[in-house]
C-alpha cells in the first residue's frame, strides 16, 4: 500500500511516500480502506518532535483521525462487517499505526458508523476534536440545558464543535473569539454571546453577561496563560475544563471559589489501551446529533492529497486554516 512516512523529528518536509505491506488483521481489529483523514495539532507535535514520548516508532506513519470503509474484520468483532462505512480516531501514536496511507488497522472499539449525512472527508474532520468536546462536556463537567459555559477558542477546531453540542443540549452558550470575521461564524454554530478576547479583559465581560456571577462551566481551549482567565471567569462552585494545562498558575481563585478544575486528554484510551469503547459510543452519539442536522464540521476549503500532506500540515501550522484541514487518501 502507498504511505507517507516519517524517519525523523522536524519539519513537514520529513515526509516521504513509499510502499510498504497492508497491516495484517489481528484480533478485536479491523483493516480500513482509508479514504480520508485530518490533520489536528497533534499531529504536527508528534511530527516535530514535541512531544515525542508519544510518537510511534519509526519510520512512523501519522494521523489518528480515520474515515473509510471496513476492508476486513477479525473473527471475534460482531459490531462491524465488511462495507461497513466507519470513523474513528484510531492510532498514530506509539503502538499503532497511522491514517497515512491507504489502509489503516483500527480497533474496532475505537470506532463508529459514520455520519451518513457527511462526506468522508468531513466525517474524518470529526473524531479527534468531537470526542474532546464530548468529553470536556459532558463527562468532565456535566453540562446541562439549565447551566451556563464559556467556551475559550469558539471557532477553532475543538471550540466549534463544542459550541455547537452545548448548543445541542440547550445550554446558554458564549464563546470568546480574535478576529471580527468570527463573531458571525461563532453566533452561526450557535453561541448566545461572542466576545472579543482582544478587546475586552475578563473582568468586563463577566460583569456584563453574568452580572459579576461567572459562567457556571468554562471550557478552555486555549491553554497557557488563557488558564487564569478561565479561573476568573468562573462562578462560585464552578466548573473549568481544559484542554491543554501544561502550564504553572497560581490557583488562589480557584480556592476562594471552590471551583473543580479538570483536564481533557482523549488520546489516553489509546496510548494505555483502557477504555477505549467509550470513544466508540462517544462517536456513535456524535453521529446521531449529525444526522439529526445538529452538528456539522467547519472545514478549510484547500484541497490535499497523500502526496501533498506536508502541505497540509504547513497550512495548519501557519494559523491560516479556516476550519479544519482535511485530506483525501483514495
Amino acid at each position: 500500500m502507498k504511505a507517507q512516512l516519517i524517519s525523523q523529528f522536524g519539519a513537514p518536509s520529513n515526509f516521504y511516500p513509499t510502499d510498504i505491506p497492508k497491516p495484517a488483521l489481528r484480533p478485536g481489529h479491523v483493516l480500513i480502506k482509508v479514504h480520508a483523514t485530518s490533520v489536528n495539532q497533534i499531529d504536527c507535535k508528534i511530527r516535530g518532535g514535541v512531544v515525542a514520548a508519544i510518537a510511534p516508532d519509526f519510520p512512523a506513519i501519522l494521523h489518528g483521525d480515520v474515515a473509510g470503509v471496513i476492508d476486513a474484520v477479525a473473527a471475534d468483532v460482531t459490531r462491524f462487517k465488511v462495507g461497513d462505512e466507519v470513523y474513528g480516531c484510531a492510532g498514530g501514536l506509539k503502538g499503532s499505526g497511522g491514517a497515512l496511507a491507504e489502509y489503516m488497522l483500527a480497533d474496532a472499539d475505537l470506532i463508529a458508523l459514520k455520519p451518513k449525512t457527511l462526506s468522508m472527508l468531513e466525517a474524518a474532520a470529526l473524531p479527534l476534536v468531537g470526542i474532546t468536546a464530548w468529553e470536556a462536556l459532558f463527562v468532565k463537567t456535566g453540562l446541562t440545558n439549565q447551566k451556563t459555559i464559556l467556551i475559550h477558542g469558539g471557532v477553532g477546531g475543538v471550540g466549534h464543535i463544542a459550541v455547537q453540542l452545548a448548543r445541542w443540549c440547550g445550554a446558554k452558550v458564549y464563546a470568546t473569539v480574535r478576529a471580527p470575521e468570527d463573531f458571525s461564524r461563532a453566533s452561526a454554530f450557535g453561541a448566545d454571546g461572542v466576545i472579543n478576547a482582544n478587546l475586552e479583559d475578563v473582568e468586563s465581560y463577566v460583569a456584563r453577561i453574568t452580572d459579576g456571577q461567572g459562567f457556571d462551566i468554562v471550557f478552555d481551549t486555549v491553554g497557557g496563560p488563557n488558564l487564569d482567565k478561565s479561573l476568573v471567569a468562573a462562578a462560585i462552585n464552578g466548573a473549568v475544563v481544559a484542554t491543554a494545562a501544561r502550564s504553572t498558575h497560581d490557583l488562589s481563585p480557584m480556592h476562594s471559589k471552590s471551583l473543580t478544575l479538570s483536564v481533557v486528554f482523549m488520546l489516553l484510551p489509546i496510548l494505555k489501551n483502557k477504555g477505549r469503547a467509550a470513544h466508540g459510543e462517544i462517536l456513535t452519539k456524535i453521529a446521531r446529533i449529525v444526522d439529526e442536522g445538529k452538528l456539522k464540521p467547519l472545514i478549510d476549503p484547500h484541497s490535499f492529497t497523500l502526496a501533498t500532506i506536508a502541505d497540509a500540515h504547513a497550512l495548519l501550522e501557519s494559523g491560516k486554516a479556516l476550519g479544519k484541514v482535511v485530506v483525501s487518501i483514495q
